[in-house]
């Protein structure tokens, strides 16, 4: 397809504004924030975007208007002054490369807590308890709602001070939207009853922001229009609510949800992740658009460009918003225009960004650390001052990583791989069926790999002289790790790890007790296919509540897998011993908190220990190069050369990245390879 009849590369007039194409990135908060304020990490993360040849981004998700409103995660600072020079820039920064920006504004209402901030009490229409924040709201006073319409009035005044293109209201699981909800709002005066009365407040909000910044800024409004949910706002009330929007005059574009947020089982089906439905609400959104004839922006999972341009060509969406996938690739667009569609890296749903900012992190894409590192490191590399030699021994994400940013910068690189295919832990954890799309991050790189003419030499377990026979001037080590186990008083012998569950090498019995000593992914994805297996499974985990370093966005089909197969989750318990009885194993169980023990008999006990680093070839090397091994910490922080030459004589560096130095993840592997690589 041409760009030229691209429906995706079509302009979009929204009032006075033209969008330069139908692609956006729809407003979210990535917790980048300092103070509430959008400083440089902020700025560059959506310049990027904007560099990429994006129409439209969206910032904030969403700004609080009001004191009483605190940051539930990082949320930018509506209310104060000094934002405006902050967004401004921002603002400035995105309209030199021809991109829109827009800002969301919300009082959380609910959605929050009282001990954040100035801790000040948190409101709703009704007090009904919140349970994603564990609280309980106070209902709201015929004084609160004066001064929150007056806070949304200024904050208005203030982003379009700032030179913003427009704002958006947010109104799903947040104050706007939970006077609309029947499950929210149980008033009996002129806030409550009818849906006329349901929307008085949202119309107040409307209309004062409206006169305070005229009739010609744009404002949108963010809105759920079904809450899917039987106590919630139906579909039919939601359409009309739409339907009275777009014949205010008040609102110049929709942009659709369709769910609720009530907790995190609810959250996932409005935002999906892997394993989960691509783009479900996008036919809900187009029959909103059809119903209002109104403008319709959208995102939930729309992480390919044809399900995208689908949007666009079959009139479901003015706009479609493709945000997750920009955090994946800023530069979609460009490489759309280009004809590089097949360059484009995937966003494969693993959803580590948004579980980072909900579990009080940063959002992080799980295979692109450039991402919010702008300021450090390049998406698009330079070429190095020198070309060097490089031998990258692995082929798993860290491996893969290194082999396509050292031949990016221009490096001649060949990959050493002991198995007869790529891909390292990726390939044992896609033996969930729910999590094949993480294959997206090896294909990705062996797609790149193949085009940058990098060869990778299969079944070749590397030894020092392999590795010497190629000349190579630099090494990188990123042979991973191997499973292991926790260190038991008795019964090592008698277990068996996550690592042979998902392999398939040993197969799931009748009664499993499986000890996850580590807290994530691998734990829960064993557990998942053991229970799937039809097993009787405890899952067993010593701390405070299981699978700590997992964030709730990916816990949700893991605790639906558990309740449906009827799993025994035990926390705050240790395995410390196994025995054989007859034809089962009795597993000792105990704790940190007594010296109580006591026992299961179950017919096998798998374990969960995160890895050991599989670091012999690099001890090996270590001796025999410039570096010893050595890495500059405060170098490479820096971003300067980070490898010492102690030794001048010596022929070539040598690095170790990702498991290979000690058990972490995919991100963290990814991220040694780029930071070490890019510099070398």
């Amino acid at each position: 397809m041409t760009a030229s009849k691209d429906p995706l590369l079509q302009p979009y007039r929204l009032k006075h504004l033209t969008l330069k194409n139908r692609i956006m990135s729809t407003a979210h908060e990535p917790a980048y924030s300092e103070a509430g304020m959008p400083t440089e990490r902020y700025r560059l993360y959506h310049v990027e975007k904007a560099k990429g040849g994006i129409a439209l981004t969206m910032t904030a998700g969403s700004a609080s208007v009001s004191r009483d409103s605190p940051p539930a995660f990082g949320n930018l600072l509506a209310y104060k002054d000094e934002i405006v020079p902050h967004l401004k820039r921002l603002a400035d920064d995105c309209h030199e490369h021809g991109c829109a920006v827009m800002i969301q504004l919300t009082h959380l209402g609910r959605r929050t807590n009282w001990n954040k901030g100035d801790w000040l009490p948190v409101l709703a229409p009704s007090a009904i308890r919140e349970p994603a924040h564990r609280h309980f709201p106070k209902e709201i006073e015929d004084w609160d709602i004066e001064r929150i319409v007056a806070d949304y009035a200024s904050a208005a005044e203030r982003m379009q001070a700032a030179g913003l293109d427009g704002i958006e209201f947010e109104a799903y699981g947040h104050l706007m939207d939970s006077f609309w909800s029947p499950a929210t709002n149980r008033r009996d005066d002129a806030f409550g009853g009818s849906l006329e009365n349901r929307m008085r407040f949202s119309d107040i909000v409307t209309e004062a922001v409206r006169k305070a910044v005229g009739p010609d800024f744009i404002v949108g409004i963010r809105m759920v229009a079904d809450e899917d949910w039987d106590k919630g706002l139906s579909r039919e009330e939601g359409i009309e609510i739409a339907r009275r929007f777009a014949l205010s005059g008040k609102v110049d574009f929709l942009n659709i949800i369709r769910g609720h947020i009530e907790h995190d089982a609810a959250l996932n089906n409005v935002i999906p992740i892997q394993g989960m439905a691509a783009s479900p609400h996008l036919d809900f959104a187009g029959e909103v658009r059809a119903a209002t004839k109104f403008p319709v922006f959208h995102a939930a999972r729309i992480a390919d460009v044809a399900t995208a341009r689908h949007a666009i060509a079959e009139g479901k969406l003015d706009m479609v918003g493709m945000t997750r996938a920009h955090i994946a690739d800023p530069h979609i667009v460009r490489k759309i225009i280009a004809g590089r569609e097949a360059e484009i890296r995937p966003c494969v749903g693993a959803t580590y960004c948004l579980d980072r900012i909900y579990e009080g992190g940063e959002a992080l894409c799980i295979h692109n650390a450039a991402t919010s590192r702008e300021a450090l490191i390049p998406h698009e590399l330079p070429k190095a001052g020198m070309t060097r030699k490089a031998v990258v021994v692995g082929a798993g994400p860290a491996g893969l990583e290194a082999a396509r940013v050292l031949a990016e910068r221009g490096h001649a690189v060949e990959v050493l791989e002991a198995m007869g295919e790529p891909g390292g832990q990726v390939n044992l954890l896609v033996r969930n069926p729910r999590r094949k799309e993480m294959v997206g991050i090896v294909d990705w790189r062996l797609a790149e790999l193949e085009r940058l003419g990098v060869p990778i030499h299969y079944n070749t377990y590397a030894s020092v002289e392999d590795v010497l026979e190629r000349s190579p001037d630099l090494v990188v080590i990123a042979t991973g790790g191997i499973g292991q186990s926790p260190e038991l008083e008795a019964g090592d012998d008698l277990v068996v790890s996550s690592w042979d569950i998902l392999a398939g090498t040993t197969r799931p019995e009748a009664s499993v007790l499986l000890f996850d000593d580590n807290g994530g992914h691998p734990g829960m994805s064993a557990a998942e296919v053991i229970a799937n297996a039809g097993a009787e499974l405890e899952l067993v985990s010593p701390e405070r509540f299981f699978a700590p370093e997992m964030g709730g966005m990916n816990h949700v089909p893991y605790a639906k897998a558990f309740a449906e197969k009827n799993v025994r989750v035990t926390i705050n318990t240790r395995l410390f011993a196994v025995r054989r009885d007859g034809n089962g194993l009795v597993a000792t169980l105990g704790s940190d908190f007594s010296d109580a023990r006591t026992e299961r008999r179950v017919a096998q006990v798998v374990v969960e220990h995160g890895t050991m680093a599989n670091a012999d070839l690099y001890l090996e090397l270590k001796p025999l190069s410039r570096n010893r091994g050595a890495v500059d910490y405060g170098e490479l922080i820096a971003r300067r050369a980070p490898l010492p030459q102690i030794d001048q004589a010596a022929a070539f560096d040598v690095i170790r990245i990702g498991d290979a130095i000690e058990s972490r993840n995919i991100h963290a592997a990814v991220y040694d390879a780029l930071r070490y690589c890019s510099l070398l």
